[in-house]
């Protein structure tokens, strides 16, 4: 008898279209002799579908299985689909929702790195807008310019700014706050290179298989939302790091995946500099389409696409 897989997809971010590419080709890929896939789609309001046609959670979720999370950014990554998964007693793989939360609030994140040892860029946090003025003097007095202007809980680099100076670093804090974030990170601009690496649980007998690292080279040096999904950033798989580098970029990883509490897999993001790894962030659901990270270094080392996300439901139903 077939598994029920549902598979999440879209949802209410700003990630909306990138999550429907991981979810097709979750739905694409998922071996047809084991599960019967379904296709759940979310709106941009987030109002739920099943098989194109709008229906409540609690009768979809009734229906299936497992889950396999396609989602990216709020409601996806902070925790909220997996409080409701979990209210309705449905598996699925990836983080739970506390998990969830702490890798998607990077303040948070970064704190918990920083517990665990490891080097992490100095920020000044803005929780609300009152404390744009004093987050900006405070960054421009503290750190050397150009900074890194980001939102706390938002992914693939959307809102990311690096500016420089009183008024620009006031202006984007500013902006973040007017669109709606709802915490803002000025951070000191690590130089460096930009180093990424993911983590299976129970992959190859290993408790935590550390996967190849990947280096990112960005056609400006940044790799904003534009650079991650046009195809001109160069990624090199596996990464020419020397390999003490290496080996230290995985070592993070694994540190991080275990200090945030996430389950099943992840994927954390680094600065590669003359001082040392720089953690920046984890990924709890990583991209999965045909141009993400994740999935080229599962090809490097031989695990196709098809078995990871077996892995994945299997890891889902034993917990």
């Amino acid at each position: 008898m077939q598994t029920v897989v549902g598979v999440l997809r879209g949802g209410p971010s700003r990630e909306h279209d990138v999550s429907l590419r991981t979810g097709a080709a979750i739905l694409a890929n998922l071996p047809e002799e084991r599960y019967a896939a379904r296709d759940i789609y979310i709106d941009r309001h987030g109002v739920w579908h099943d098989r194109g046609r709008r229906a409540e959670p609690a009768r979809i979720l009734r229906q299936i299985d497992v889950a396999l999370i396609g989602l990216h950014g709020e409601y996806g990554e902070d925790g909220e689909v997996q409080k409701l998964l979990g209210r309705f007693g449905v598996p699925y793989a990836g983080a739970d929702a506390l998990g969830s939360y702490l890798a998607m609030h990077k303040a948070l994140s970064k704190a918990r790195a920083k517990e665990a040892g490891l080097l992490v860029p100095e920020f000044r946090y803005a929780e609300k807008p009152a404390e744009s003025v004093s987050a900006a003097a405070d960054a421009v007095r503290a750190f050397c310019q150009p900074v890194v202007v980001k939102p706390a809980g938002w992914g693939s680099s959307i809102g990311v700014s690096i500016v420089g100076g009183y008024a620009p670093v006031l202006a984007a804090i500013e902006r973040l706050f007017a669109l709606g974030a709802s915490g803002i990170l000025v951070e000191e601009y690590v130089r460096g290179r930009e180093a990424t690496a993911g983590v299976v649980e129970n992959l190859r007998g290993e408790a935590l298989y550390a996967l190849p690292v990947t280096e990112i080279a960005p056609p400006q040096g940044f790799f904003s939302y534009e650079a991650k999904y046009s195809g001109m950033t160069r990624e090199t798989c596996p990464a020419h790091f020397s390999r003490v580098v290496t080996e230290e970029v995985k070592r993070a990883a694994k540190v991080m995946h275990r200090a945030l509490g996430l389950r099943h897999y992840s994927r954390s993001d680094f600065i590669v500099a003359p001082k040392g790894v720089y953690y920046l962030e984890t990924n709890t659901l990583p991209g999965l389409t045909d141009r993400s990270l994740l999935p080229r270094a599962l090809d490097a080392v031989g695990v196709s696409f098809r078995d990871f996300l077996s892995h994945l439901a299997d890891l889902a139903l034993r917990k």
